[in-house]
């Protein structure tokens, strides 16, 4: 196992790399544009005065190296873990970063939460009364839960909770959870304040994910009560419960376990359009803007940082296999 986790390791660190420099040469291609437009916002208008303002920002974004001085200057500030300065405000991007991690880290988690505690119970229902009126309706949410977007629903929940219940969350007063990193944002603790914002969006989010993991998870239970030591334990007399929850879902929880752990990869970024609708002050419409304004080393960071959770999230997700599974070994 020891052997194992050493080359997923090395493995990752070398896709991290990779996916370095893909982001680096992807945001290299057009590099004129950006130089252009922020010239132009110096309102020069003379041909040789705005060449000087090109050269100038130029120079002050990096960019008057060539293209081997700026990726090796970029690697070795790497790993330094210097992630360089923001482009619009000038402020140390991991330093924002870590500014703004805590909130999506958050609402992922919560998201999470919420998809499991709906999903698990309710697909093992729908498996265990196949075709009979209880799964039809347990499916057709499912459904619609995938079907409705998010942002549909998201502004739906506010408007119902506005007009019919006369309750609005405090959106504009965002206070973190708990006082230590990566969730503190500086933005004062207070847990009611901070539950009432995420609160709505959790909910919103959870739900879409636990319609995937429900869909997942009553596939697989169904393939697993087909197994022979599945029908040898209804043969023996045991109870519905002890065959469902010691011998059929811990088997069928480890293809659902996948599902998750891509899901938990992927809760930094994955929550732009809630975070614009209920205004979390997270990474998700941070990196959108920085997008939009063409912010190399934001966009940088943010990538580096969202392809480190999600490689390391499915090494974890690959060593928890053996736990469910015993017969599982890693070579």
């Amino acid at each position: 196992m020891q052997q194992y986790i050493l080359r997923r390791v090395l493995l990752n660190l070398l896709v991290i790399f990779f996916v370095a420099t893909l982001v680096f040469l992807l945001l290299r291609i057009d590099t004129d544009f950006v130089i252009t437009q922020r010239a132009q916002q110096t309102q020069i208008t003379s041909p040789e005065a705005t060449e000087q303002a090109r050269d100038l920002v130029r120079k002050d974004l990096g960019l008057d190296g060539s293209i081997f001085e700026q990726y090796g200057t970029y690697l070795w500030n790497l790993a330094r873990l210097d992630f360089g300065e923001s482009f619009q405000a000038k402020e140390d991007v991991l330093s924002e970063i870590g500014d703004r991690i805590g909130p999506s880290l958050e609402l992922g988690l919560l998201q999470i939460l919420v998809a499991l505690l709906v999903a698990v119970p309710i697909g093992i229902i729908s498996a265990i009364r196949q075709d009979s009126i209880i799964d039809y309706v347990l499916r057709f949410v499912a459904i619609a839960l995938l079907g409705i977007p998010v942002f549909v629903l998201g502004v739906f929940v506010l408007l119902l909770s506005s007009r019919w219940l006369e309750y609005t969350p405090p959106l504009t007063t965002y206070r973190d959870l708990v006082p230590f990193p990566p969730f503190e944002t500086g933005r004062g603790v207070d847990v009611w304040t901070n539950l009432q914002i995420m609160f709505m969006p959790a909910i919103i989010g959870g739900l879409g994910t636990g319609a995937i993991i429900m869909r997942f998870l009553r596939s697989q239970m169904l393939e697993v009560m087909r197994q022979d030591y599945v029908r040898t334990a209804w043969a023996k007399g045991l109870k519905e419960r002890v065959v469902i929850l010691r011998h059929a879902l811990k088997n069928a929880l480890i293809p659902v376990l996948t599902v998750v752990g891509l899901l938990l990869g992927t809760i930094v970024s994955s929550n732009v359009i809630l975070e614009t609708i209920f205004v979390i002050p997270g990474i998700g419409l941070w990196v959108v803007n920085a997008i939009g304004q063409s912010d190399y080393p934001v966009i940088q960071g943010v990538v580096l940082v969202v392809a480190t959770i999600l490689v390391f999230t499915n090494l974890l997700v690959d060593i928890t296999y053996a736990w469910l599974d015993p017969r599982i070994r890693y070579g």
